[in-house]
């Protein structure tokens, strides 16, 4: 009798996370990836993008620094940032992460709320939506309607609401298809204050450009509260380029980094 409760209990199956899209956002997303490249889109495995990343401060643009960023999809990013002299390189391995900064010649692990913050990218970023890795954690996906986009333009909206309430909203052109929005709330300190505060933020894609059959945004402007914060401008960008085994491996010392 035991024998069987034990063999009943190793053979219990965790019930899958529940997940729901209406058949309005399961066209809008097929659309979309279609107009990304289809087949060739979801088959992308890294991405290695250069270009410049901006920030802004009362919508002014600070000096630019270069950036060479590397991708291994689902969760493993590697992003090297060389400006006014200094190399940084911040790398993240799922709920793990550490960053090297050039300044002081310092190897250190990622605190929790910066592993926090990159998988909030990650569960914010088109990526997340179009490839199904939201449906690991479950969620519901539901039509908003369209919204104003420009001068004879309307974006069609859908909203990803995951488990835990956290929501997500990705506009889409209503004629080419292409990703236009995401729109999410975040918690951030307040500079003046040191409270942590609720931020609407939101990022907008332009240029795209189309590479070995995956069509891409090479201009991606970031807005906090409707103000412009930052600018990724890509000037390359590469599919499914092998990467090197400890690329996203923390070195043991300053020596050790590539």
């Amino acid at each position: 009798m035991i024998f069987f409760l034990i063999l009943s209990l190793l053979f219990v199956q965790t019930p899958a996370p529940s997940v729901s899209v209406d058949e309005k956002s399961q066209q809008i997303m097929d659309r979309a990836i279609t107009a990304l490249g289809g087949p060739k889109y979801l088959g992308v495995q890294t991405v290695i993008g250069k270009g410049f990343f901006t920030t802004f401060r009362e919508g002014i643009s600070q000096l630019p620094a270069r950036f060479l960023d590397y991708i291994q999809y689902p969760d493993n990013e590697r992003t090297e940032f060389n400006g006014g002299g200094i190399r940084t390189i911040q790398t993240n391995t799922g709920d793990t992460g550490w960053i090297y900064d050039g300044g002081p010649k310092k190897i250190s692990e990622q605190t929790p709320a910066q592993v926090e913050e990159f998988k909030r990218s990650i569960r914010t970023s088109l990526e997340y939506l179009l490839r199904g890795y939201w449906k690991k954690v479950g969620g519901t996906i539901t039509y908003v309607g369209r919204r104003e986009a420009g001068l004879a333009k309307r974006n069609e909206t859908i909203r990803l609401t995951l488990p835990d309430d956290y929501w997500i909203e990705y506009e889409f052109g209503a004629k080419d298809n292409l990703p236009a929005k995401i729109i999410y709330k975040r918690q951030r300190k307040d500079p003046d204050s040191g409270d942590m505060v609720e931020t609407n933020e939101e990022d907008q894609f332009f240029k795209f450009i189309e590479i070995d059959g995956v069509t891409a945004p090479w201009v991606i402007d970031h807005f906090i509260n409707g103000k412009q914060s930052s600018r990724i401008n890509y000037e390359s960008i590469q599919y499914n380029q092998k990467f090197p085994d400890d690329l996203f491996t923390k070195p043991a010392n300053i020596k050790a980094i590539k």
